[in-house]
């Protein structure tokens, strides 16, 4: 007989990522590197177990082997318990069918046996693709509160920006009275978080529902949350403060390894409050040469560095010879930069070699876009990659 578990976490994993292009090419998006010894799904494990939540279910389907072999069993994040824990979910063959996963409220629809495996009482669904730290516990607690069938994370964003998101109209209680899926004209700056809190029992109830409805994009935005508000359930905003950005852009994604730079970065990852942990193999100490020079640069273990490197995030294993120039770049790890090379507002993936002489991107002030090199790309000795180019063969 299994313990209760008063709530389980529901992590969707399983995107493909194509707005992050060459960097997920063969790695589901949030197995990508972020912050020179992080990756994407690191923020949302660690803020699960930082909120006392210790049964996480991961649900993989897009390039996959990265990202299970990453999260192996859970121990970096304390999530290797004989009962809970992290599992892994990828779609599975039952009695009557064997589907991908369709959309993300048939993702958990066809992991309902896991879910009522603990006999929970509420359901925590996140996205493995934000950058943010968040103690879920408060978010449950306000829950309970309102006696809410359904609570959504929200976070205020600029009016301008806000037809990118989902978008909350709510009463002076916090109470949801419309939700609107990317809005032409919207009439709030309440955006989701693809972070929802459901009581368990009426989850179950509308997933069914949705999954017997003929033509359903079986979609949280799309389908669950609207249905549940036609209904009349108890719908709940639960607003945010903090830093949260959604990496599935390479705009966003350089944006946020840059917000860790500078002597009061606008993300912190040195608080060891909500502290982000990570799988990492023990590296040697980095190496700097006598006539390297760094400015306000993210370095990581194992880095040799002969060459100029200025606002820049430094994977681990990085190398960077004599003459070499890397400026506005993030390079995700076992990344070498040949002498007299040049790298400019770039982000290059990891195992890249960039020969002597090559140059990459230009100054950010001159660029056309951000320039992007895929994983195990060789660029050839004094070749040059164009401003903007996104490169996953050379």
């Amino acid at each position: 007989m299994f313990k209760k578990k008063e709530c389980v976490a529901m992590l969707l994993a399983g995107g493909q990522g194509s707005r992050l292009y060459a960097l997920t090419t063969k790695t589901a998006k949030p197995a990508v590197p972020f912050g020179g010894k992080y990756r994407i799904i690191d923020f949302t494990l660690s803020n699960c177990i930082n909120s006392g939540i210790d049964t996480v279910g991961v649900l993989t389907q897009y390039q996959p082997l990265v990202l299970n072999e990453y999260i192996g069993n859970g121990q970096p994040w304390d999530l290797d318990r004989v009962y809970g824990g992290v599992k892994i979910l990828p779609p599975y063959q039952g009695q009557k069918s064997a589907d991908w996963y369709k959309g993300t409220a048939n993702a958990i629809y066809q992991n309902l046996a896991f879910i009522n495996r603990y006999d929970t009482d509420y359901v925590l669904i996140l996205s493995g693709d934000h950058i943010y730290r968040m103690d879920y516990a408060k978010m449950l607690k306000y829950h309970k509160e309102k006696g809410a069938d359904c609570t959504i994370a929200v976070i205020d964003v600029p009016i301008e920006e806000a037809s990118r998101f989902g978008i909350m109209s709510t009463n002076e209680d916090g109470s949801i009275y419309k939700f609107s899926e990317k809005p032409k004209n919207p009439d709030s700056t309440n955006a989701s978080m693809g972070i929802y809190i459901f009581t368990k029992d009426k989850l179950q109830k509308y997933l069914e529902e949705d999954e017997a409805t003929e033509g359903s994009a079986n979609d949280f935005g799309k389908n669950i949350i609207p249905n549940m508000l036609v209904a009349g359930e108890k719908m709940f905003a639960y607003p945010f403060e903090g830093y949260w950005k959604d990496v599935g852009t390479i705009s966003s994604l350089w944006e946020a390894n840059m917000d860790l730079l500078g002597n009061k970065p606008v993300l912190d990852l040195g608080n060891q409050e909500g502290r982000i942990y990570s799988r990492n193999l023990a590296g040697a100490p980095q190496y700097v040469g006598p006539d390297a020079k760094i400015e306000n640069c993210y370095i990581t273990d194992g880095c040799e560095i002969h060459g100029t490197v200025i606002n820049s995030v430094l994977g681990a294993g990085v190398k960077i010879a004599a003459g070499a120039y890397v400026k506005d770049s993030v390079l995700m790890g076992d990344t070498e930069i040949g002498a007299g090379a040049t790298v400019n507002y770039s982000i290059i993936d990891t195992n890249v070699e960039i020969g002597a002489g090559a140059t990459v991107g230009v100054a950010k002030e001159r660029a056309k876009g951000i320039t992007v090199i895929g994983e195990d790309v060789k660029v050839t000795n004094g070749s040059t990659v164009e401003d903007g180019a996104i490169i996953s063969e050379f």
